[in-house]
């Protein structure tokens, strides 16, 4: 064990000189990261629209306005209702609001008289939305909002007021954000990153510049070079995790649910395994031509279909079935069981076997498959 400690030790000060195998264990997770959590942590609605004035009345100018200071819209300038339309043709606008004309003139409201008998004048006009029919939802949710506006413009200046109303109030509980859900992802591809792209590509360029044929020399044997490298990327990668988790706590507002011991003992659990995958590809490939495409194979089914970047319920319930399976799978998911919903160990006892039953896999082949050269 002295040894191997020795040997972890060496290796973990020769990683730190080293700034491409530094780029992919930590500088990679970290702009994944930085990327997804600036997509992300803004979870707020707004809608890009234009609005067409044809109206030019007093009324229309002042609901332009107010338009203009409600954060649930950007109103965008345009020059021309042609010049709105080519750019909601390019996605740049969810929507054209166009003020038809003698939107906002004072009429007489028929059949609603006041206490004195008098007829009521209150603003009057239509207002048009527009919509793509490629991609409706936008425009006819912004529609949906004008329509409420102008039912509350309706009976602000008529008295007139509906016999159902609708009252919203929130339920007390804090909620968690859709970076909270992807972050878990990201952890999962963080470790992914380590033991797949890190250590499977460490061991084929040692045997490149001939390090392991010197110490193949020496009394240490296979085995123990095996848990030495496996030593050293488990610490990287508890650093690598850790400068993770502070950035998501302090930069992108982490709201983390469960338990730090339990995160710890699944994540180290998680970490083994793809330790594991690394050794086993590393191992076995003679340079880093041939660990190269076997990390392509192994890495991004994983990436793609276990849930790290994109959910697993939007696939067809046979490639669900299959993607339970994948390695990654249950690392994501008990990541995010325990960082979401507080899960115990006894909650992820599924996803904790499947991780222990492809360790003792990975391991038993790395060991047997190790080439020195």
């Amino acid at each position: 064990m002295r040894a191997i400690g020795t040997y972890a030790a060496t290796q973990i000060r020769a990683f730190f000189r080293d700034p491409v195998a530094m780029f992919f264990v930590i500088a990679l997770p970290l702009i994944f990261l930085v990327v997804f959590g600036s997509i992300f942590r803004n979870t707020e609605t707004n809608f890009r629209v234009a609005v067409i004035d044809r109206a030019g009345t007093e009324f229309a100018q002042q609901f332009q306005d107010q338009m203009h200071d409600a954060d649930l819209f950007t109103v965008i300038d345009v020059e021309s209702y042609d010049d709105a339309k080519t750019q909601m043709e390019r996605g740049q606008l969810d929507s054209i609001i166009e003020l038809t004309s003698g939107f906002g003139e004072i009429a007489p409201v028929s059949g609603i008289l006041t206490s004195a008998g008098e007829t009521i004048h209150a603003p009057s006009g239509e207002m048009i939305v527009f919509y793509q029919e490629s991609s409706p939802q936008a425009g006819q949710t912004v529609a949906a909002v004008m329509r409420s506006i102008t039912d509350g413009i309706n009976r602000e200046t008529t008295g007139f007021v509906d016999p159902l109303t609708v009252q919203q109030e929130p339920t007390a509980t804090a909620g968690l954000t859709q970076f909270d859900y992807t972050f878990s992802g990201l952890l999962g591809f963080s470790i992914l990153s380590l033991g797949v792209f890190g250590l499977a590509n460490a061991l084929p360029a040692a045997k490149k510049q001939g390090a392991l044929r010197r110490i193949r020399a020496t009394p240490f044997q296979a085995p123990k070079l095996l848990i030495g490298t496996g030593l050293q990327f488990f610490v990287l990668g508890v650093i690598s995790l850790v400068v993770m988790i502070i950035v998501g706590l302090t930069v992108f507002g982490f709201d983390m649910r469960g338990n730090w011991l339990t995160f710890a003992v699944f994540v180290s659990a998680s970490l083994l395994l793809m330790i594991g995958f690394g050794l086993l590809v590393g191992g076995w490939a003679k340079n880093e031509n041939q660990a190269a495409p076997l990390t392509n194979i192994v890495a991004f089914p994983m990436m793609f279909l276990s849930g790290a970047f994109f959910p697993r319920f939007l696939m067809p319930e046979w490639l669900q079935s299959v993607t339970t399976w994948l390695p990654l799978t249950p690392v994501v998911d008990g990541i995010r069981f325990i960082t979401t919903e507080n899960a115990s160990l006894v909650t992820v006892a599924p996803q904790l076997g499947l991780i222990a039953g492809w360790s003792v896999v990975m391991y038993l082949l790395a060991f047997r498959l190790f080439r020195w050269e």
